[in-house]
């Protein structure tokens, strides 16, 4: 099964990235914000073919050139990855999705507000198979740079050991992404589940629940008095901001299929990021 569509890892994890080739059950951020100002212009959203088809993410501007997302959301990408920080993308799900290379083009994803780039995976990702080793870190490094949007400030080094226990529990991230929110499907069956439209970016506040040397874990329940809500499907790659406003983490993978629970985030203030993230010019902030 697509592992970007609705893999689970371990009978537990799922990766929140999104297929683009059907209007599936795949949303976003349950709960939050719809950031219809712009205050997080520098969060975008991606769009790539690999050999199964078309999918999306959600990415970072770190550097004019560089934008930073999770590794399955640049590994095995065939051609160029094209980007979009509109925070509105699509209400509905068009009729004419292409699921052929990009050769042929990204349909309804055109136009001048769409920029191309080169996608790379760190030398590292485990593919989910290790959880010392994760590293679900890549780039896009676009073709032209972007001068009319302030990049984000990547956390210095180790940023989130401030918050280890018992300050975790009381601290209160922000996860930003693209997708839609956990809710009831205009027919059919009224569980509340991830939809696939509207596309637009959102944000929201999450509270932390455990730290790894690898992962930021926040409960992702929308219901949790202490914060708004959590990722899920089409929020992979997306950041989240600490409250000094650093990136320090991307969004990995969740625990559950309706995205009410657990969130794993990929940790970016770390030594084997960001010697990796270097060597493409991004560098933490001073």
């Amino acid at each position: 099964m697509r592992k970007r569509l609705n893999a689970v890892l371990a009978g537990l994890v799922t990766v929140l990235g999104v297929g683009l080739v059907a209007p599936a059950p795949a949303g976003a951020i349950t709960g939050g914000t719809v950031d219809s100002e712009n205050v997080y212009d520098n969060v975008g959203i991606i769009a790539f073919y690999d050999g199964t088809g078309r999918y999306r993410c959600s990415a970072t501007l770190v550097t004019p050139t560089v934008l930073l997302t999770a590794a399955h959301c640049t590994a095995g990408t065939v051609g160029k990855t094209i980007v979009s920080f509109n925070w509105s993308i699509d209400d509905e799900a068009p009729s004419d999705l292409p699921t052929a290379p990009l050769e042929t083009g990204y349909g309804t994803m055109t136009g001048p507000d769409w920029y191309s780039g080169t996608a790379y995976t760190h030398p590292e990702y485990s593919d989910f198979t290790d959880m010392d080793n994760w590293n679900d870190v890549g780039v896009v490094v676009l073709d032209q740079p972007i001068t009319t949007i302030t990049p984000a400030r990547l956390a210095p080094l180790n940023q989130l050991d401030r918050y280890r226990q018992p300050a975790l529990n009381k601290t209160l991230f922000t996860v930003v992404g693209y997708g839609t929110e956990v809710r009831q499907a205009p027919e059919g069956p009224q569980k509340p589940t991830p939809q696939s439209y509207p596309i637009v970016r959102r944000y929201t506040d999450t509270v932390g629940q455990k730290l790894t040397p690898q992962i930021l874990q926040v409960n992702g329940n929308e219901h949790d008095n202490r914060g708004g809500g959590g990722s899920c499907f089409g929020d992979s790659g997306g950041p989240t901001f600490d409250p000094q406003d650093y990136l320090v983490t991307v969004t990995s993978y969740g625990y559950t299929a309706n995205c009410r629970y657990i969130d794993g985030l990929q940790r970016v203030d770390i030594p084997v990021v960001q010697d990796w993230l270097a060597t493409f010019g991004v560098h933490p902030a001073a």
